[in-house]
């Protein structure tokens, strides 16, 4: 998963940057332990990919510190079916309007490229 999302979110950054459109990425340690490194050995990581997109610190998605980036994430936007505002796993996606409310929420397992077509939408 962490492949194609990286590749697949830098396809997309590369195609739609010219338009207004950028991708931010929030490195999180809190789904098995796959972000221990600090932010010097996550960059070398996601280099390894091409990553232009802005990287920015580690953070908390759920839990008492929660940044406040995503605790208003989640509270815009809700998982399937509004039964949870928890991030359940790495590569959740939120899709901003440039207004900075929420457009949607789309899952981890939801591939970057399958979104283009709402990011496109947004972009008119």
């Amino acid at each position: 998963m962490t492949d194609s999302n990286y590749k697949q979110l830098q396809a997309l950054q590369e195609k739609l940057e010219p338009q207004g459109f950028t991708v931010l990425a929030f490195p999180c340690n809190q789904f098995g332990g796959q972000e221990p490194g600090d932010a010097a050995k996550i960059r070398s990581f996601v280099d390894g990919y091409g990553v232009t997109f802005p990287m920015f610190a580690k953070i908390d998605v759920n839990g008492p510190n929660t940044h406040p980036v995503y605790k208003f994430l989640k509270k815009e936007k809700r998982e399937f079916m509004g039964l949870t505002s928890d991030i359940k796993w790495n590569f959740a996606k939120f899709l901003v309007r440039r207004d900075g409310s929420v457009a949607n929420r789309y899952l981890p397992t939801t591939s970057p490229s399958s979104i283009e077509k709402d990011i496109l939408a947004l972009l008119k």
